[in-house]
């Protein structure tokens, strides 16, 4: 009996037309689905309203601005004239302070609330980016000013002390009383805020999403398709030292997005996911016990990130599987939790992208716009030699790069043998040149230690030179 039309026979039956009428069901169905997701974004937008009054706060910020010196040239023309004490320069200075404080509660409800309620502040990068502002959120705000008003409160009921002979046992009862009606809201907030991050860390751990982006994957594919990054990820097996270290379990990596997530909320993650990490690693899960030979203290320095403010390089040196992704990639997101962006890639994925760029005539311009990333991760240098074009984009990248950006370097080849990976002397020497100029170099020597239960098969690691 021959088929109809819109039925083939192959790998049985397959329809390349829909049913009937499921068009006008779909229809029907998308239509349904609109309404809501409009009405859903139009509530959304309506967190503008909210912009004019942090911007009217802007407005008191001033107003504060005028007390202050108006209450400092006050301060100034009775010392000049005599007329102050020590009692009266001691209230004065202190009006100050609370002035002070107080304008700091402002700028920190202004900026933060704006970043928190209504629209990303993209500070990162910047030189002069708050340190707070990096892991606010709205709990952490909430703490935060609750903090603030209790150090406010401190200043005036240490007026009241200080001017003890005119203030009445009345106040100064009751501003005690509300001194600490503050300061146990404040705990009892910071002790509720406990639990609310805890349950947010549940939540980010069992919903599958790595610190990497993966989606699920965690670190049993770390090439999977959630992966939200810049730079295509084709399957090279450079990313060995990623998983190398068997320092972090499924559970870890659960645990390590949830501490991402306490610690800086969604704008951490989103740096991280668009770093493109091959998987979620910590500086605090590296194994520094199985190493032979690694210098401790100077990777702990690396992790307070003094580098990338300095714009010096890394080059993390050793043998497969000794830990080199590991301790780049948990360096990254430390730096993204910090509030800087990072992007890693391969070197094969380097190449990739800048010879897109130079075919395209654009390559200066891919350069620059990497400029925005204070810190860049080119992983697996040496895993395979580079033709002479391809070694000529590397070193266009770190030429570039060189005192205007961090680049953390992995390579399981000695600085001895680059000229070999980058298939010219001379091109090998302006690289290192460059690179190790302002540059740590660690050298992580040790066994395999994806081999440890294996007896390494009869090889050895080469040494690090």
């Amino acid at each position: 009996m021959p088929l109809p039309s819109h039925v083939t026979p192959a790998h049985g039956h397959s329809f390349s037309s829909p049913a009937p009428g499921l068009d006008s069901f779909r229809d029907h169905r998308d239509v349904a689905s609109f309404a809501p997701a409009a009405l859903g974004y139009a509530l959304f937008a309506t967190r503008w309203l909210q912009a004019p009054l942090y911007f009217g706060l802007v407005a008191a910020q001033g107003v504060y601005v005028y007390k202050f010196f108006n209450e400092l040239w006050k301060l100034i023309v009775h010392v000049i004239n005599g007329h102050a004490d020590e009692t009266y320069v001691m209230l004065a200075v202190l009006k100050l302070v609370d002035v002070v404080m107080i304008a700091n509660l402002l700028i920190m409800t202004i900026v933060g609330g704006y970043e928190t309620f209504v629209s990303r502040i993209n500070l990162q990068g910047h030189r002069d980016q708050p340190e707070w502002l990096s892991h606010v959120n709205s709990n952490v705000l909430k703490v935060k000013l609750a903090t603030a008003i209790v150090g406010i409160s401190s200043v005036h009921l240490l007026q009241m002390f200080v001017d003890v002979h005119h203030t009445s046992q009345h106040a100064l009862l009751w501003g005690t009383a509300i001194h600490m009606a503050f300061i146990l809201s404040a705990g009892i907030l910071a002790y509720m805020s406990g639990p609310m991050l805890e349950s947010r860390k549940s939540g980010h751990g069992c919903g599958g999403h790595a610190v990497g982006g993966h989606g699920g994957g965690g670190l049993a594919d770390s090439h999977g398709e959630g992966n939200l990054q810049l730079i295509p990820k084709p399957s090279t097996g450079a990313h060995d030292d990623a998983t190398s270290s068997g320092r972090a379990t499924p559970s870890a990596s659960a645990a390590m997005s949830a501490s991402a997530s306490s610690l800086g909320g969604s704008g951490a993650e989103s740096r991280i996911r668009a770093a493109g990490f091959p998987a979620p690693k910590a500086l605090e899960d590296f194994d520094h016990d199985y190493p032979r030979s690694l210098d401790r203290e100077a990777v702990a320095m690396l992790g307070k990130l003094h580098f990338i403010t300095a714009r010096e390089n890394v080059v993390l040196l050793g043998p497969p599987g000794t830990g080199k992704t590991h301790l780049a990639v948990a360096i990254g997101t430390r730096a993204c939790q910090a509030g800087h962006q990072v992007l890693f890639a391969t070197v094969a994925e380097w190449v990739a992208r800048l010879a897109d760029a130079k075919a395209a005539g654009r390559l200066r311009e891919e350069l620059a716009r990497l400029d925005r990333y204070p810190l860049l991760i080119v992983d697996a240098l040496g895993y395979f030699p580079l033709q002479a074009e391809e070694a000529q984009l590397i070193f266009r990248l770190v030429a570039h790069r060189y005192e205007r950006g961090s680049l953390i370097v992995t390579s399981d080849k000695p600085l001895s043998n680059w000229d070999l990976v980058l298939s010219d002397t001379a091109v090998a020497s302006a690289v290192i040149d460059r690179l190790v100029h302002h540059s740590e170099i660690i050298s992580v020597e040790g066994d395999n230690y994806r081999m440890r239960d294996h007896g390494g098969f009869g090889f050895t690691s080469p040494a690090v030179r």
